[in-house]
């Protein structure tokens, strides 16, 4: 970090105010707070490429790449030389092959009446096409617990950094995925993968067809046992494989058996997190296959259901957490919809309302 922040909460931090009145002196505390969020908030550097301690011969682990000595850059220059010229043109090979694979496999088994032959040929050739794509990708995978593998009738969710890590899911096991229609090239493979497995795909701009996806299409789903189970990424965008942001509580109203599942990305070898808002998807691709290789660990976690008494947030809140421990990632309660939007109104108003308590002595937020 920028900054060297004192991590204890700001309830601590006020206890000596509590039990005597206002002074002036005490806007030093809010404004050392404010200072420190403005030189280095914790939401913002969750939406950019994590830096790491050591350079990987990767310039985007440095923010400036500086000359160090003529032996590193030539060593440097001969990585690009192998990424470039050697990997790059095997890995677009592999993923034209996998992708093509995928949306002619799809289309021919989506012609095929329902039954269980046309089920196992759909898991063969999802399975098949998605492990030559991560193969394009030279992704190395540890699956970690696979007692705990998602079973069909239930619902998976997972923390997200890369759209990738769909790919990296569907290696071990098939899911019915739950998403956003695209255009191009993303549109015509999700066009033909719907043909040959019940996915759920809908436009996120109409919030009346979110609201049918969340209460009908989903719970007819998860009611046969023998459909494939729902994957979901209930943070709605990607984070930067540093941390887990809100979970969206539309995934855990629906009922059903919830398969929490933690994936942690190695950040030595490639970067896996997709900035949509500074990168396409065609520069997003070019960056990985350009990489060493993509790393990562998937940990299955026990299954877990709505206790009584508990809301869809709580339990969004404690599946999240349980994510958060056995990835490594740090738990954050805000929006990962503050990638693209302002801080609403209210959420200012809450917290200068948690400020007024804590002065007053009123009581500390929990």
């Amino acid at each position: 970090g920028i900054i060297q922040r004192d991590e204890s909460p700001m309830e601590k931090g006020l206890s000596g105010l509590r039990g005597r009145d206002f002074e002036l002196s005490d806007v030093f505390y809010f404004s050392k707070k404010g200072l420190e969020a403005i030189v280095e908030d914790e939401v913002t550097q969750r939406f950019s490429s994590e830096e790491l301690v050591s350079w990987n011969l990767l310039t985007r682990t440095n923010v400036n790449f500086q000359y160090i000595s003529l032996r590193l850059t030539m060593v440097w220059v001969l990585g690009v030389i192998v990424r470039y010229c050697i990997l790059l043109p095997l890995r677009v090979t592999l993923a034209f092959i996998g992708i093509s694979l995928l949306v002619i496999g799809t289309t021919l088994v989506g012609q095929l009446p329902d039954s269980s032959l046309k089920n196992w040929l759909s898991e063969l050739v999802h399975l098949t096409c998605c492990r030559i794509c991560v193969r394009s990708l030279s992704g190395t995978i540890h699956y970690h617990n696979k007692q705990y593998r998602p079973q069909k009738g239930g619902i998976c969710v997972a923390n997200h950094t890369s759209p990738i890590d769909v790919l990296i899911l569907t290696t071990d096991g098939c899911y019915a995925m739950v998403g956003q229609v695209h255009g191009g090239l993303m549109g015509i493979i999700q066009r033909a993968m719907v043909k040959a497995c019940p996915h759920v795909w809908f436009e996120r701009s109409e919030m009346k067809d979110r609201h049918l996806v969340t209460k009908s299409r989903l719970k007819e789903h998860i009611a046969d046992k023998k459909k494939l189970p729902i994957l979901i990424f209930p943070e709605g965008t990607c984070i930067n494989n540093t941390s887990v942001m809100m979970f969206k509580k539309g995934s855990f109203e629906i009922g059903g058996t919830i398969h929490p599942v933690a994936i942690k990305y190695n950040p030595q070898f490639g970067d896996a997190f997709w900035n949509s808002s500074k990168y396409n998807m065609v520069s997003y691709l070019l960056r990985m296959m350009t990489s060493w290789a993509i790393v990562c660990d998937v940990w299955y976690m026990p299954p877990m259901t709505r206790e009584e008494g508990e809301d869809a947030v709580q339990f969004a809140n404690r599946v999240k957490s349980a994510i958060a421990i056995q990835g490594g990632l740090t738990e954050l309660p805000w929006d990962g919809g503050l990638k693209r939007a302002k801080v609403k109104d209210t959420l200012k108003e809450e917290q200068q309302k948690n400020y007024s308590k804590m002065i007053v002595g009123n009581g500390s937020v929990s």
